[in-house]
């Protein structure tokens, strides 16, 4: 599956604006970890770009979400290293991230959402106006930006060997570089 197949499919099964949005914002991440790291920026995009895809099913039920995905990308033929990442982002099911892209996509996930709203909170409400730093002091704060989930993204060190600081500027900068895609 290419990149554009992978966005049809993406617009055929998530109907929120805001989760596709996400997982664009996942994709540009994976993108630029993947191009740090010397990998396949295409295969980890595609795993970004991807991993909530049955997220519209499931959203009710954390068991299945992943889960779901994973099987509807195996018969379509999706690279089983993606389709394992998918599945494996969930950490509900309790399997292990085996490889770099695995553990990429596991803290990308949420990081998503504390750089989207840090944007959000400023006046200009753009990722250009965000700077790591921001990223950083708004991390502290355990009433901001709730649902990103500060344990998962602090495993950005031992998963991936980059400081926070490190991380948050790779993901921070993969998404101002998108950051027309995502309307920020």
């Amino acid at each position: 599956m290419n990149r554009e197949q992978a966005w049809e499919l993406v617009q055929q099964r998530v109907s929120n604006r805001n989760l596709r949005n996400h997982m664009l914002a996942a994709e540009m991440i994976m993108r630029k970890l993947a191009e740090h790291f010397g990998e396949d920026e295409e295969k980890w995009g595609l795993a970004g770009l991807l991993h909530d895809l049955d997220y519209d099913e499931t959203a009710d039920d954390p068991q299945r979400h992943s889960l779901v995905a994973a099987a509807e990308l195996e018969k379509l033929g999706v690279d089983p290293e993606v389709v394992y990442a998918v599945k494996v982002h969930n950490h509900v099911h309790g399997l292990p991230r085996v490889s770099r892209m695995d553990r990429a996509l596991y803290v990308s996930d949420p990081l998503t959402g504390l750089i989207v709203a840090a944007a959000l909170i400023l006046p200009a409400k753009k990722l250009a106006a965000v700077t790591t730093e921001f990223v950083l002091n708004r991390f502290k704060e355990k009433g901001f930006a709730r649902g990103a989930n500060r344990e998962q993204i602090m495993r950005c060190e031992p998963e991936l060997g980059l400081s926070l600081a490190e991380f948050v500027t790779i993901g921070l900068s993969a998404m101002q570089q998108g950051a027309a895609s995502i309307g920020l």
